[in-house]
């Protein structure tokens, strides 16, 4: 018998450890070669880990959420001879649902010895593991669910967030006092893992290295409404349907062309400000993992349907989980909307190291006094927030005008120079 060890891969980037967020296997399991048995996560990239051979887990390095440090040993497994240690190699960077399986470096075989002995069959394969990305793993967990009771229904029969919701909605409901009110005494503790921490930790480190400053002003959408009901009223069947987005995208590009610095990073530990040239605006997107930044690349080289065919494709491949990490970093300025969740307000936290976000809210119909009369108008607010160690109030309001104006008068959004 021997032991193989399987090490903490090494992702890129200069990252020094990666975080636990799935074991699919514990101790004294039974385990076969190319078997997942782990994911780990290091910023937004999750990668699952393969076994290289056949054998039985001893132990494992950690729990969900612990974090262990590259090359440090992960998983060791002992086998039927002796391999000696390991660590995966390859690695792609790219979230759980197309992550391929990581590349491991296998041992050479030993060279052939004189009437060897005859190996121990290898332990017996475990059961398939039901197939599903981590965040539906995870409301599985939080929702006490075993997921080999919930019928699959995505695609390779992978289950899906709405499986297990549509497994839930058969459960039997609790039993209720006589009044029809029953007292409610569980608790749950949630350990904070996987991208909820590191929105966590994202959040903690804008809020408080990061001076915000945040400017409301309320926009005229009318005309720019009557736009957009035309323009989609008249697309091709290959262009996608138009939300305010992509024309607030446009705006964007323009009122950034003027003021320049709006569109930068600040690396408060070296005092470097960052101005760029290209536009590269992230679109803050809720999945069923959490908040993720997709971010539509060179927004100054593309027009409107352009921006909404990118935007969607960016916003579904974050929703499914199949969106890389290049598509999720290297924003300049983000985006905030809640839709028609938006609300009257709201107060948008920076995506540091940027140093601008502009908030959108929802559009309602409100009494405008054009000067004789009160009349009814599509208005909505702009809530932007600015990190005012670099940006003055002034300078913002200013921003935020000149977006108003663009939009309230949407034929200037298409106006070349």
């Amino acid at each position: 018998m021997g032991e193989f060890i399987i090490k903490m891969p090494d992702v890129g980037e200069g990252v020094a450890e990666a975080e636990i967020v799935e074991w699919h296997v514990k101790t004294g399991d039974p385990v076969r070669e190319d078997m997942v048995i782990a994911a780990v996560m290091t910023d937004k990239a999750t990668v699952e880990i393969p076994s290289p051979v056949n054998g039985t887990v001893t132990w494992l390095a950690g729990e969900v959420g612990d974090r262990i440090a590259v090359k440090a040993p992960l998983v060791r497994i002992e086998t039927a001879g002796d391999v000696g240690e390991v660590q995966p190699v390859g690695i792609s960077q790219t979230p759980i649902a197309e992550t391929p399986k990581a590349e491991i470096a296998k041992p050479a075989p030993a060279a052939p010895t004189p009437a060897p002995a005859p190996a121990p069959a290898p332990a017996p394969a475990p059961a398939e593991k039901p197939l599903a990305a981590p965040s539906v793993r995870l409301f599985a967990r939080e929702s006490g669910v075993d997921l080999r009771q919930v019928q699959a229904t995505g695609p390779a029969g992978r289950i899906l967030r709405e499986d297990i919701e549509q497994f839930l909605g058969h459960g039997t409901a609790p039993a209720t006092a006589k009044n029809g009110f029953a007292r409610k005494t569980a608790t749950e503790e949630i350990k904070l893992t996987g991208l909820r921490r590191r929105i966590a930790e994202k959040m903690v480190l804008s809020t408080s290295r990061i001076p915000h400053i945040t400017y409301v002003e309320e926009v005229d959408m009318t005309a720019l409404e009557e736009l957009r009901a035309t323009m989609n009223g008249d697309r091709r069947a290959d262009h996608p349907k138009l939300t305010v987005l992509p024309f607030l995208m446009r705006a964007l590009v323009k009122a950034i062309s003027e003021q320049p610095d709006v569109n930068a990073t600040f690396d408060d530990d070296a005092g470097i400000i960052t101005r760029y040239s290209a536009v590269h605006i992230g679109i803050a997107t809720q999945t069923p993992a959490g908040l993720t930044v997709p971010v539509v690349r060179h927004a100054e080289a593309r027009g409107i349907w352009d921006c909404a065919a990118e935007m969607n494709r960016l916003a579904e491949a974050a929703r499914s989980g199949t969106a890389t990490r290049d598509e999720l970093s290297g924003s300049t300025i983000t985006i905030s909307s809640l839709g028609a969740l938006g609300g009257i307000v709201s107060t948008p936290i920076i995506n540091r190291p940027e140093v601008a976000i502009i908030g959108v809210n929802k559009i309602a119909t409100r009494p405008v006094w054009d000067g004789a009369q009160f009349v009814p108008r599509k208005m909505m607010n702009l809530s932007s927030s600015f990190d005012h160690r670099i940006i003055d109030g002034w300078d913002a309001a200013n921003f935020v005008q000149r977006i108003r104006t663009l939009i309230e008068t949407p034929a200037l959004i298409f106006i070349e120079g």
